[in-house]
């Protein structure tokens, strides 16, 4: 267990590391420890009905210390880092004005760096262009919406991967709600949101051989508490694929097999190998680019 022997004014812990890397159990200890309150930073833990798929953490360890911005939105709803960040700001801000140590836990890389190294100051695109894009993406697919991102914003599109349908959309969304290339924003300082905060990094980055391991285990363990349900559950909401709940991890992968187009056995294999791919992804952000003051080298169990 870690010692907080100097925790100041307006600290702020966060835990950070790779998916199955046991992030969520080591907060839960700190945060009896030393009179914590947990505030969510992994961008699938906010949706509704797929607390299995997303590993949120259960009724007991909520019951246990308040658990914040978890279960905030319904599958049908695009969060954005911009609206995880003004709401993760508020809540930390809550947690320190009743004396309580906010702690902050995920592995989304991009919420966690926006909020201790700062945010590109680029304003919310306001409903009606949001929608339009939504539009152009349901009716000609990724292609058309990268198409039009290169008609608009042709250098934007330059620095973009074709494929990252979240991050295409959202240049689309800027440009046409400022006339200014994602790009050039890109180049602006970064704004913070919490000049005043005091951030204690605390990073897990087991061997990859463990990771997989536990990648592997954690599947098994999730398809037996019911993760096939929530993709029915998904499945029923006829959400476009390109939504951020329907790209969960194995949530593509089960849905072939509800859909009939491989068998579970096959599915649960292709969800496994792309959960470890994933979670070596997160790995290597993790480890080369969060600075951190206490680094685990094995997974928190």
């Amino acid at each position: 267990m870690i010692s907080l022997h100097d925790i100041k004014e307006n600290s702020v812990i966060v835990i950070a590391g790779p998916t199955a890397s046991g992030k969520s159990a080591l907060a839960l200890e700190i945060a009896k420890q030393y009179g914590g309150e947990i505030v969510n930073a992994d961008s699938m833990q906010v949706y509704q009905g797929t607390s299995i798929l997303s590993a949120a953490p259960g009724v007991e360890d909520k019951s246990k210390v308040l658990h914040h911005l978890y279960e905030i939105y319904p599958p049908s709803v695009n969060g954005t880092v911009v609206d995880w960040l003004d709401r993760a700001v508020a809540v930390i801000r809550d947690v320190w004005k009743r004396g309580k140590l906010p702690i902050v836990v995920g592995g989304t890389g991009m919420y966690i760096d926006n909020l201790i190294n700062g945010t590109t100051p680029i304003p919310e695109p306001l409903p009606e262009i949001r929608e339009k894009v939504l539009q152009i993406l349901a009716s000609g697919g990724q292609q058309k919406l990268y198409e039009c991102l290169k008609v608009s914003d042709p250098a934007g599109a330059e620095m973009l991967n074709p494929n990252d349908t979240t991050r295409v959309r959202r240049a689309l969304e800027i440009f046409l709600q400022t006339g200014i290339s994602i790009k050039d924003w890109y180049k602006k300082p970064l704004l913070k949101k919490m000049p005043e905060a005091v951030f204690e990094v605390v990073k897990i980055i087991p061997s990859a051989e463990e990771l997989d391991d536990r990648c592997y285990r954690r599947f098994d363990l999730m398809m037996q508490k019911g993760a096939l349900e929530e993709v029915r559950y998904l499945q029923s909401l006829n959400l476009d694929k390109n939504m951020p709940a329907m790209k969960m991890l194995g949530v593509p992968e089960l849905l072939s097999y509800l859909q009939g187009e491989t068998t579970l056995p096959e599915a649960v294999e292709a969800a496994k190998l792309h959960t470890r791919q994933y979670a070596k992804r997160q790995r290597t952000w993790f480890r080369n680019k969060l600075r951190a003051r206490y680094i685990f080298d094995k997974c928190f169990i």
